[in-house]
């Protein structure tokens, strides 16, 4: 998993998309919302982001994803944004944050690497048994 883990985060684009998906949720102390997205791989490993409809204050609905697949891409890894900073929101993963991961049977394959969280400060990663890393912090690995 960590192989695939440092593969998703050194391309480019993956970075670019996921540092417009922090932006594109107005992180702020309140009046943020939540941006995720599904994180792809096509059948010669080139890897792409689908972003999920937004999200409100605390909480984002993914699409439907049968069997680890979205529009007959793999599921590599998915996403979300924590971007409300003040102290009434958490900024590592929540309780069920890991349990929307462990939980989800189409989450389930082996290419699947788990969920980035990221927040103002540090990205995390829940793997698919709820576990959470910490990768780095945010502005190392998805610049300033």
């Amino acid at each position: 998993m960590a192989k695939r883990q440092t593969t998703i985060l050194d391309d480019l684009a993956i970075r670019t998309s996921l540092k417009q998906a922090w932006e594109d949720s107005q992180p702020d102390i309140i009046g943020g919302h939540e941006e995720g997205g599904f994180i792809l791989s096509d059948e010669i490993g080139n890897l792409s982001v689908f972003r999920w409809p937004k999200g409100v204050q605390n909480s984002i609905v993914l699409p439907s994803h049968p069997d680890c697949k979205f529009d007959e891409r793999d599921i590599v890894a998915t996403f979300h944004t924590h971007p409300n900073t003040g102290s009434d929101f958490l900024q590592e993963p929540s309780e069920t944050d890991k349990r929307a991961v462990r939980d989800d049977p189409d989450l389930k394959d082996e290419f699947y690497a788990g969920e980035f969280v990221i927040s103002q400060e540090k990205i995390y990663l829940i793997s698919p048994n709820g576990q959470v890393s910490e990768v780095g912090y945010t502005w190392e690995i998805l610049g300033k």
